[in-house]
């Protein structure tokens, strides 16, 4: 059966989107995830995955990709679904957060490589600005595996 996780996590982010609030992402980093390492504390990210903020956002059911802007340069995310601690609104902190795969297939290397391929940089002068900042206090609602 597959996993409920990605259709949850699309479904905050419209509903996010709907209310006119910012979409958060909190991500568990590891050698699957792509991310500017700079950015990275104690092994965890926030993405604002708003639609402003990003470009060629694609929410998945096995990775979401996107191209931002950090420290203003451009820079393709691909982070694997398993790897997502939480989607919320900056806002308020209402949202979801997820229960965090520890194990790393090889097969989630290879995909998350290859979706980096696909990513372009020719459009790098058309991202918008993104803001990275760490979440205030746990966005956790419901925990889901």
């Amino acid at each position: 059966m597959k996993s409920t996780k990605p259709y949850l996590i699309r479904a905050i982010h419209e509903w996010c989107s709907d209310q006119g609030f910012t979409p958060y992402l909190a991500v568990s980093v590891d050698v699957s995830t792509r991310v500017p390492r700079e950015f990275v504390k104690d092994g965890e990210i926030v993405l604002n995955i708003g639609l402003e903020a990003t470009q060629k956002l694609l929410l998945g059911n096995e990775d979401i990709t996107f191209q931002a802007r950090f420290g203003g340069r451009s820079f393709p995310v691909v982070v694997p679904i398993e790897r997502v601690a939480a989607i919320y609104a900056s806002e308020n902190g209402e949202g979801m957060a997820f229960e965090v795969s520890a194990k790393l297939s090889s097969e989630a290397v290879v995909e998350s490589t290859a979706l980096l391929e696909e990513v372009s940089q020719d459009d790098a002068d058309e991202i918008p600005a993104q803001k990275v900042e760490r979440a205030s206090g746990p966005p956790i609602l419901t925990r889901v595996k």
